[in-house]
């Protein structure tokens, strides 16, 4: 039964209104000094705050639940419940509730979202919070992401897996699309992403000009050369739609739209960013290639090496000039240390002009702008004189913006408050009036004093004490002791249990004169002060342009730290199609070493004419995953403008990586081990280059034996014989089998990860040798790996006979089911005993042709543990 709107209380009636207009949101309600929820929004914001949920009496209508916080923690709280998943809508007092006496009129004043959030406390300071977009054109897709709290903007379109890639590379906290297209977003994108559907109706050519256009102020888009993506400017569009429709309309700084050149930058797909662990890791407490890189000393700096990371260049031209001037510091340590100290000053100066933008930056705020602008123009002087030719035009492009740092200079106090509404903001000088009401408040408290002392000495009334409140204002107060001593001219206002208080005329004409001159210098202050933030919004354009320039020094200067520190070299990079690493190591992996233990480094040679592709065999846990990844990540790193882990490297552009590295399993979307392999496969064999890299590791373990090998075999010669690409590749296998395609196939070498046998133990020498192993040493890693010692001495024993009647000629599976025999012959067992019995029934129900080596010996394990029992 609906209920009767005519007994809800007018402050209920406000709130459901409201409320209505967005129902998906959680609805902070501002009612005096507390933001307040009601109903189910105050269940879940007490679930999520962990704060006491109540109930409250709310007219005849009946009790509603209520949970709320001080305006002043809004923060903190924001950033849970945002981060927890809500949207969040903030519903402010728009009048003062001293001027008026009905209902305070309320609005909402902005909708938080995961995507659209500009707080301190809500983002992380080294990565970016984009909103994305996606429309489902015919026959391809738009996409276009944007971070409100720099205000970056960018824009691309292309096929389901180009769209798929940028989606990882940018990561968006939260995607918008089409609202009749959640099947296909679900069926290409999965439901990784946090997501809100928008009417179709939005997703128009025209309307997307019209809002870009007007939000640029231009006639066409032609400028920022993305017109021709009409897919693209459609998702551009809905971007800002949402963003309006979120209440955020104060865009200044969001200045330009740029194309992402698909063609300027390495392929990476997301089976690759994930397995070489480059910005993320599935593994908890996983240390990744960006932790290990982050030295810079700004968060600016570490957004700029996370894009670099997942955005490797493939241009030459570029890529020399930022080894050059990695170089360059490297040579020139103290320099390198001059920069660093005043970069660091610099804090976030992206996020902090955005600000300025969306009209939230506080005056404390303000004054860091003018500290990083003093701190700007030192790095340019500095670069000036380097004679670098890089630092030089990066100089030249340095903006100090002089007169915008003399007036935050001249206007704001020196050591402003955080927030405007603690007053004291605008420097004395700055406008008469205020000075004059300043001198007003003060000198009117200082007579206050003086009326103190005058009082008590006439009256002689030690203790009396002159106090204020929002009831009387301001008062004299007398203890009980001495209350015969006053005058009878003061008018008694309160009493209380050891004091009386009063008031004369004298304290009410000082009273109003303050008080009168506090909220006078309250509104001047602030109309100063937006004046103030309107003067240096011109200025966004100049500051962003700062802000990307020192964000791409600080990058450069980590790496030159990270070359000193780490011993990495600079590669020799060039548009040949070899690939050549002497004494490669592992960025990661050696940071991870125990104290004192070296990294073995290994040497990695690859050409399109004669070693083409390198089988590596090995047992299990001997490195061959490290070799292939580190040969991934010192390519990556090279063409991000970093030198590299290794003695020497010189490689030509490489312009993708493929992986296929480790386990992936993905069984909660109903896909198994092989399945997600296969499909991570097909993906590189359909996309490779003259000019890709491709890292293979163990293809074809998540199926049988006979299958496995097959299907190794025949990728192997596929990327062989492939007609159009020579593509260089690593392919790790434990199928000794392989080896036998390097006798008919001329660019495929053996490569092996030499072990040393002692005293019946294997050593891992961890060093890539040429030739192919014949073993696995499978039962060596599970002994390291604590097995009982019957079970290890079993598998020795029917290692030993399938290997005797390999060479006999025997098929495994013959000799398997051969094994089997024996095993019913055990003299311990009755014909009758039900132990027997079962363990026959169990060696009858395995399949030998899907049985992998693990699998045997938790078999054998189990088989022990019956007889034991």
């Amino acid at each position: 039964m609906a209920k009767d709107k005519t007994k809800e209380s007018p402050l209920m009636q406000q709130f459901n209104t409201i409320k209505a207009k967005y129902p998906g949101a959680l609805l902070l309600f501002r009612v005096g000094d507390f933001y307040e929820t009601f109903g189910e929004d105050a269940i879940k914001t007490s679930q999520i705050l962990g704060i006491v949920l109540t109930s409250r009496g709310h007219g005849p209508a009946g009790d509603i639940e209520l949970a709320g916080f001080p305006h002043h923690s809004l923060d903190n709280h924001l950033s849970k419940l945002v981060r927890a998943g809500q949207r969040v809508a903030i519903c402010d007092q728009l009048e003062d509730p001293k001027s008026t006496k009905t209902l305070v009129k309320r609005g909402v004043t902005e909708l938080v979202t995961p995507g659209v959030a500009h707080s301190d406390n809500i983002l992380s300071q080294k990565s970016n919070n984009y909103l994305g977009a996606i429309f489902f054109d015919k026959n391809q897709l738009g996409v276009s992401f944007v971070d409100i709290s720099t205000g970056e903007f960018h824009v691309a379109q292309g096929n389901a897996e180009y769209i798929d890639k940028l989606l990882q590379g940018f990561k968006p906290t939260e995607v918008v699309f089409q609202k009749s297209k959640r099947k296909e977003l679900l069926e290409l994108f999965g439901d990784k992403f946090y997501t809100f559907p928008i009417d179709d109706w939005a997703f128009t050519t025209d309307y997307a000009n019209e809002i870009l256009n007007k939000h640029f102020e231009v006639n066409s888009l032609k400028g920022f050369g993305v017109d021709k993506l009409q897919s693209g400017i459609i998702a551009a569009g809905v971007v800002l739609y949402y963003l309006n429709e979120t209440e955020h309309r104060n865009l200044k700084h969001i200045t330009s739209i740029s194309r992402l050149e698909e063609d300027n930058y390495m392929w990476l797909d997301r089976f690759t960013v994930r397995n070489l662990e480059l910005v993320n890791s599935a593994n908890e407490n996983a240390t990744t290639l960006f932790n290990v890189l982050d030295q810079t000393s700004t968060p600016m700096g570490a957004r700029m090496l996370h894009k670099w990371i997942v955005m490797p260049l493939k241009e030459l031209k570029p890529i020399q000039e930022r080894l050059g001037t990695v170089e360059f510091m490297v040579g020139h340590e103290e320099l390198l240390a001059e920069f660093l100290t005043h970069i660091k000053q610099i804090g976030d100066l992206e996020r902090l002009i955005s600000k300025v933008g969306l009209q939230k930056c506080g005056p404390r705020e303000l004054c860091q702008l003018k500290k990083s602008l003093y701190h700007i123009e030192s790095v340019k002087e500095i670069a000036l004189k380097t004679n670098n030719p890089y630092l030089t035009q990066l100089a030249d492009q340095l903006d100090p913006c002089l007169s915008i740092r003399e007036l935050l200079e001249t206007e704001l106090q020196q050591d402003p408050p955080a927030v405007l509404a603690k007053g004291n903001v605008i420097a004395n000088g700055v406008n008469e009036e205020l000075d004059k009401l300043r001198a007003i408040s003060t000198g009117g408290k200082d007579f206050l004093v003086e009326i103190q002392k005058r009082e008590a000495a006439k009256t002689g009334i030690p203790s009396l004490k002159i106090s204020f409140n929002n009831v009387f204002g301001y008062y004299l107060e007398v203890t009980h002791t001495h209350k015969d001593k006053v005058p009878p001219e003061w008018s008694r206002k309160q009493t209380l249990v050891n004091a009386e208080r009063y008031i004369t005329p004298e304290l009410k004409e000082y009273e109003e004169q303050i008080l009168g001159a506090e909220d006078k210098i309250q509104l001047i202050e602030v109309r100063l002060y937006e004046s103030l933030m309107q003067q240096v919004a011109a200025y966004i354009r100049p500051i962003q342009k700062n802000a990307f320039l020192i964000a791409q020094l600080d990058v450069l200067l980590c790496f030159a730290q990270l070359a000193i520190t780490n011993h990495y070299v600079k590669p020799i990079l060039d548009n040949t199609k070899l690939l050549d690493i002497k004494g490669g190591r592992h960025p990661v992996i050696e940071k991870r070493l125990p104290p004192g233990e070296e990294y073995i480094t290994n040497d990695v040679f690859l050409d399109n004419d004669s070693q083409q592709i390198i089988i590596i065999t090995g047992p299990n846990m001997s490195g061959k995953s490290a070799i292939l990844r580190q040969t991934g990540l010192i390519v990556l790193m090279g063409q991000m403008g970093s030198f590299v882990p290794a003695k020497a490297a010189s490689f030509g552009i490489v312009d993708k990586i493929f992986t296929r590295v480790g386990a992936s399993d993905n069984l909660s979307s109903g896909e198994s081990t092989f399945m997600v392999e296969m499909n991570e496969t097909a993906s590189i064999l359909n996309n490779i280059s003259d000019r890709s890299l491709i890292l293979l590791d163990e293809i074809g373990r998540g199926t049988s034996t006979y299958d496995g090998i097959s299907i190794a075999w025949a990728i192997a010669e596929f990327l062989h014989t492939h007609p159009a690409a020579k593509p260089k590749t690593l392919f790790a296998t434990h199928y000794h089998e392989l080896n036998e395609l390097a006798n008919t196939m001329g660019r495929i070498k053996n490569f092996n990860v030499s072990v040393k046998e002692m005293a019946n133990k294997v050593i891992f020498l961890r060093k890539l040798v040429p030739g192919g192993s014949e073993h696995s040493f499978g039962i060596h890693v599970a002994k390291m790996a604590g097995m009982p010692p019957k079970l290890i001495s079993r598998a020795n024993e029917i290692l030993k006979k399938l290997e005797i009647d390999r060479t006999e000629g025997q098929s495994i599976k013959d000799s398997i089911k051969k094994v089997q025999n024996q095993a019913y012959q055990l003299h311990m067992f009755s014909v009758e005993d039900p132990v027997l019995v079962q363990i026959r029934d169990m060696l009858n129900n395995l399949d030998v042709n899907v049985l992998t080596p693990v699998e045997a010996l938790l078999k054998l394990d189990e088989i022990q543990r019956l007889i034991k029992n």
